[in-house]
């Protein structure tokens, strides 16, 4: 029995023996009258059995068999699960497996295996947000982020991506060895072509966006300035270029890099993708399954 049915037992025996009214373990108990005098005599004629829900002891109608159970647990056996968040993981099973199960279920599975996610939690640190622009296309925020993407291999490539300030959408993804022009410019390609122009981007201080004389120009305006040659590709096409001055600033592209680095190997690794050409490959359609 649990600590609260013991409690209840307790009071329900002082009701029975007359030590305290039928009122007053009504109200300790948050019950009614009526309720105690039905508990009154189903304690007499069962004792504390009666007070041990029916169904505590049934194995529910929908829960998981050991067999699915322990299948489970032996896919997450496979090296290339070994760093996938549950929620993930649960997305996998459901597209790749077939099976179909709630986060809270897999959780407790997992727990009791011992697995953790391998995706902490940072403590959350309040600060103030910028506010999303009003409408699709007229701030894109892009970025680039190196890391180890391919399964046994230590090397990293860059990954470059643009995501829409108002809406959330990633509008395009491209890898390449370093973060370089060629990437952005194929990046942009992408995204022009699928979602049109957008009115301005929000990206950092690297020289690809901005020449390194530009903050020099402010203290000295005598220091010529020239456009970057993406500098001058944005303004053929009307686009303006913001300069972030921190990745805080631009949070929902740093976002977006966290939870790709935690999917992406896992997804090139199920595909046995070990290459920049299958990633760019599979990344033209990879963004369209997030939405």
């Amino acid at each position: 029995m649990t600590q609260k049915q013991l409690v209840r037992l307790d009071i329900i025996n002082k009701a029975i023996s007359g030590f305290i009214t039928v009122d007053e373990a009504a109200q300790a108990l948050g019950l009614s009258h009526r309720q105690i005098q039905r508990l009154k005599k189903d304690v007499k004629e069962y004792g504390a059995a009666a007070l041990v829900h029916k169904n505590s002891l049934k194995r529910p109608h929908n829960a998981l068999s050991n067999a699915q159970t322990d299948r489970i647990l032996d896919i997450r056996k496979h090296d290339i699960f070994s760093k996938c968040n549950f929620t993930h993981f649960r997305e996998i099973l459901y597209d790749d497996y077939d099976i179909d199960i709630s986060y809270g279920a897999l959780y407790r599975i997992m727990s009791d295996a011992g697995i953790s996610s391998p995706k902490t939690k940072r403590r959350y640190t309040p600060h103030r947000r910028r506010k999303r622009r009003p409408q699709a296309g007229l701030l894109l925020q892009v970025d680039g982020t190196p890391y180890a993407w391919f399964h046994g291999d230590r090397k990293r490539y860059c990954l470059h991506g643009g995501i829409d300030d108002a809406t959330g959408q990633v509008t395009s993804l491209y890898m390449e060895k370093n973060e370089c022009l060629y990437g952005y410019f194929n990046m942009f390609r992408r995204t022009i072509d699928n979602y049109g122009i957008p009115a301005s981007i929000y990206a950092d201080r690297h020289t690809i966006f901005r020449s390194p004389n530009k903050d020099k120009s402010e203290i000295d305006p005598s220091i010529k300035v020239n456009d970057t040659q993406l500098g001058m590709a944005m303004k053929d096409l009307g686009v303006e270029i913001i300069a972030a001055r921190s990745p805080q600033a631009k949070g929902r592209i740093e976002r977006l890099w966290g939870t790709l680095q935690s999917r992406l190997p896992v997804e090139f690794a199920m595909r046995g993708i070990t290459e920049i050409s299958e990633a760019n490959e599979f990344l033209k359609t990879y963004i369209y399954l997030q939405q």
